[in-house]
């Protein structure tokens, strides 16, 4: 580790690597956070071994703007991953997004590679897939995956197939080059994706390079697929089999660096970008434990994350920390063990989270809670305050989407927009992490639980500078037609005329 790293702990080596596994699971798939079947041994055994966090959060409850939240260490709202096009409506990255990460925003990986690492994303990009935000244009030096979720088969008139890129080019797209069964829900892709991942250590091993692995494959969002011998192994289904060969992956990747000799060297974090999507349940929808809905959502469900720290000789074993995190933390925390400072030009969100991990120190930070362009609520120790109240639209919920199945709330799992800017309802997330019982507004508690947030909130707000929203146009002549490599294989279509419109967002 450079000049000006943490005094927290003495390094054994001149580098510490990272690696991130991010993926979409919620709280309640893990066998360590009471998931009944405990179906999930490897990553019970990476908690054991290391530090396990029962209050950590994405910085949104949908898939792009976490990742962009992740990877700039700053809220959606900052680094522009958000629309403007209707009020607090997620906002994801579908293949007639125009938009994408700015230029002007600075990767992990770029600031990593200033330091000699050597960055890969395996998996889902999902920050805008027009050549201009390409992962390699954004400090990533490889990458084994695709730009968008695998949906699909599509026809390839309408809509074209996702692409597969190897770094710059494509070298295929799923259900033609890489299989996905929708009938069986057999696919091979976790395994290439895991192979991908032992090969890039092993290089990097060799040659004695510091690395930064971002491993954010996508087997759990519907459609969900695993390969053949995992098929029917789980008592949960084919959302339990993609867990299975998750779980029996991430134990791969652990054993391969202890193998190799560089466990000590190598900081690795476990978490998912938003809560289980429960609009897929039964048969594809993952659990949230206690928590009230899920993915898209600002409820606890949509937005508090299974978390783990595994970092042997460094982080003390079987440690349980309620520090309040979230996933821009990696991106400070990362930075902080390779001896880098966050840029001081922008304001970035994430804090570093080594003296809670390694001294076990809390730090007082708060949460905030965005859907789109609005801030929905905050947490402060342990109280939330909801400002707005969403699940999703009646429009959208009498067609069968329901981010709350089994879940009605009286008052607070509302089908319309329900502002509590001037009474915001309050909840005590220790006595009640399901959100059932708002505190009484006549409440002393109540009163001190708002003193505290209010002045939080507002000084949040007042300072608040929003980036420029790059997900309010679409224009389906931008979809993934003829992505470079293409012509090479024979695979380039042809796209219909440009005709940007602004997206529409329904939640």
């Amino acid at each position: 580790v450079g000049p000006g790293a943490s005094s927290l702990w003495k390094s054994k080596s001149t580098f510490t690597s990272f690696g991130v596994f991010f993926l979409q699971m919620g709280w309640g798939d893990l066998g360590v956070f009471g998931e009944p079947s405990k179906e999930t041994p490897n990553l019970d055994q990476m908690a054991s071994e290391g530090m396990l966090f029962l209050d950590f959060y994405t910085a949104s409850p949908l898939c792009s703007p976490s990742r962009a939240a992740l990877l700039t260490g700053r809220l959606p709202v900052r680094n522009g991953f958000y629309t403007t096009n209707a009020h607090a409506r997620n906002a994801y990255t579908p293949q007639d997004i125009v938009g994408g990460i700015p230029d002007s925003e600075l990767l992990l990986p770029e600031l990593l590679k200033k330091a000699g690492y050597v960055n890969k994303i395996i998996g889902k990009w999902h920050l805008g897939h027009r050549p201009q935000f390409h992962p390699l244009k954004h400090g990533f030096d490889e990458w084994f995956g695709s730009p968008n979720c695998h949906f699909g088969p599509f026809d390839n008139r309408a809509l074209p197939n996702i692409p597969v890129y190897r770094d710059w080019e494509m070298i295929g797209r799923y259900y033609e080059d890489f299989k996905i069964d929708h009938e069986t829900g057999e696919a091979n892709l976790t395994q290439i994706y895991l192979q991908e991942a032992l090969d890039f250590i092993s290089k990097q091993q060799a040659s004695q390079q510091p690395f930064f692995l971002y491993w954010a494959i996508d087997a759990t969002h519907a459609p969900v697929y695993a390969s053949k011998c995992f098929l029917g192994t789980s008592q949960r289904g084919l959302y339990g089999d993609a867990v299975r060969e998750i779980d029996d992956s991430v134990g791969k990747i652990l054993k391969h660096l202890r193998q190799l000799g560089i466990s000590e060297n190598t900081f690795v974090f476990f978490t998912s970008d938003n809560g289980a999507a429960l609009i897929s349940a039964p048969k594809q929808g993952g659990s949230n434990g206690r928590f009230l809905c899920g993915k898209q959502t600002t409820f606890e469900g949509g937005m508090r994350e299974p978390a783990i720290a595994w970092w042997p000789g460094h982080i003390p074993a079987g440690g349980v920390s309620h520090q309040l995190g979230s996933v821009m933390d990696l991106f400070t925390t990362s930075l902080s063990l390779a001896g880098l400072q966050p840029p001081g030009d922008r304001q970035i969100d994430g804090v570093d989270l080594l003296p809670a991990i390694l001294q076990g120190k809390l730090i007082d930070r708060p949460i905030f809670y965005y859907r789109g362009n609005e801030m929905m609520a905050v947490r402060i120790g342990l109280y939330k305050a909801h400002y707005w109240t969403w699940s999703n639209s009646w429009e959208e919920y009498s067609k069968g989407i329901d981010f709350c199945p089994g879940q009605n709330v009286s008052g607070v799992t509302t089908h319309t927009q329900e502002e509590h800017t001037t009474l915001p309802l309050v909840f005590h997330l220790g006595r009640d992490p399901g959100e059932k019982y708002p505190l009484s507004f006549a409440s002393d508690e109540y009163q001190r639980a708002m003193e505290q947030i209010s002045f939080v909130a507002q000084q949040h707000k007042a300072t608040m500078v929003p980036g420029e929203p790059q997900l309010n146009v679409c224009d389906k002549a931008v979809m993934n037609w003829s992505p470079p490599g293409c012509e090479k294989l024979g695979k380039c279509l042809t796209p219909p005329k440009s005709d940007p419109k602004k997206c529409f967002w329904p939640h």
